[in-house]
């Protein structure tokens, strides 16, 4: 396996995504309800809050230049750091324009001393939705070619960002692999599998799915989660496995579409209960930084 069984966990909330209150009313969309989960989750135990702020009233993506994004994601930023210092934050792509504007908010982030993890994602893939027919429509080529991502790991090298990596499909670990076998994996990479029970891409959140990622993983040093986008990581059996398995978690309303309509403290403490039955402890937030080596704020 890539990683020791007796790691302590990390978790990551991603708190809102897409999701919508007329979905599950918990989900956090103004700049003080996101801070207000961000601080709850991280009391509660979790090391790494993922944000988006990038939505119009319609749920519409982009349309922000990397100034506004930045500006958005700061206001959250400062309120957060301010009671918890150590805390690990990273916002999403700005969706409109070109792959500079998508990435550059972080750098501003970075400069104002707010960032230490910035999402980047190493590859290409088409996301979508199934249309009423029952085939994929709305959908958009979400992409990264070989050469954006070796821009972006040297961006993040650069600016001593920790790269979170979206795993979208199999071909993303391997070229993460690649960089790692060639000594170029910036330091506090952490890779997050995704798999989905509504979604276009990807595998299915079954244990031999699982089981494919740890083949592609023996005998590396790569931090890995897994999160399951549209469904529950835990009722799936996804996050015990993984557990079982030496990885970390994600979770948050931004991928769930399980029963009822919890919070994502609710999701955080169901995450912390699997976790004291599979015997794996929390890691504290000096301890996330140190399994990650994250670069120091």
């Amino acid at each position: 396996m890539a990683q020791r069984q007796d790691h302590p966990v990390l978790i990551e909330v991603a708190l809102n995504g897409v999701s919508r209150q007329k979905r599950n009313r918990n989900v956090p969309i103004s700049v003080d309800e996101i801070v207000r989960d961000s601080v709850a989750c991280l009391k509660g135990g979790a090391q790494i809050i993922h944000q988006h702020d990038d939505l119009g009233s319609e749920g519409e993506l982009g349309g922000a230049s990397p100034e506004e994004m930045a500006a958005k994601s700061g206001a959250v930023y400062e309120r957060v750091l301010s009671e918890h210092p150590d805390a690990l934050l990273y916002p999403t792509a700005n969706w409109g324009g070109t792959h500079e504007e998508r990435w550059r908010h972080q750098e501003i982030l970075k400069d104002q001393g707010l960032l230490r993890m910035a999402f980047l994602d190493p590859g290409s893939v088409n996301l979508g939705v199934q249309g009423p027919s029952g085939i994929p429509e709305r959908g958009f080529v979400y992409d990264h070619g070989f050469d954006e991502v070796r821009r972006l790991f040297e961006r993040a090298e650069e600016k001593k960002l920790a790269p979170n990596m979206a795993i979208f499909e199999p071909g993303f670990l391997r070229t993460i692999l690649a960089y790692e076998s060639a000594g170029k994996l910036p330091a506090g990479s952490f890779a997050k599998l995704y798999f989905g029970d509504r979604v276009l891409f990807g595998h299915p959140p079954t244990r031999k799915a699982l089981e494919a990622y740890l083949e592609l993983l023996d005998g590396s040093r790569l931090v890995w989660a897994v999160a399951v986008l549209g469904g529950d990581v835990i009722r799936s059996g996804m996050a015990r496995w993984a557990l079982e398995s030496g990885g970390h978690l994600r979770i948050g309303l931004e991928d769930y579409a399980g029963p009822g309509s919890p919070s994502n403290s609710d999701l955080l403490e169901q995450a912390i209960t699997l976790c004291e039955q599979v015997g794996r402890p929390l890691a504290s937030s000096s301890e996330a930084a140190e399994l990650l080596e994250v670069p120091v704020r």
